[in-house]
């Protein structure tokens, strides 16, 4: 008995993810030194994963950094955007985080626990407006 397709509507999809990735473990040029490539972002996007959550009291950056010792970060702010730099045995990682608005770099706070970094920042007070005389 042949069952009829439109019962499974996402099997030929799935057929040809399988076969892209069966053609691509399979491929003729199997000989990649992906280690020697320059030109791949090893950064964030290959495993971790960022969220920017905002307040009217806060602006708190989550990062997943697996693997990563605490010793390894390091975190610079100008207010508007938030660097990250960490490493560990396998991978460099490299962020700008773009923030949604400005923060005040000085009373930011960072706690690391179990591969997760979370940095909250105070927003900044509003810049003073300037008469012209």
């Amino acid at each position: 008995m042949r069952r009829d397709d439109r019962d499974e509507p996402f099997d030929d999809l799935f057929r040809e993810i399988e076969r892209m990735m069966n053609e691509m473990m399979n491929g003729a040029d199997t000989n990649v030194d992906f280690a020697a490539s320059s030109d791949v972002d090893n950064g964030f996007g290959m495993d971790t994963h960022v969220d920017i959550h905002e307040t009217d009291d806060e602006v708190r950056v989550v990062a997943d950094l697996p693997g990563v010792e605490k010793d390894n970060i390091e975190l610079e702010c100008d207010g508007k955007t938030l660097t990250i730099s960490a490493s560990s045995d396998h991978r460099q990682y490299d962020e700008r985080v773009s923030l949604p608005q400005r923060v005040n770099e000085h009373t930011a706070s960072a706690t690391y626990n179990n591969g997760v970094l979370e940095v909250v920042f105070e927003p900044a007070e509003q810049s003073s407006g300037i008469s012209l005389e």
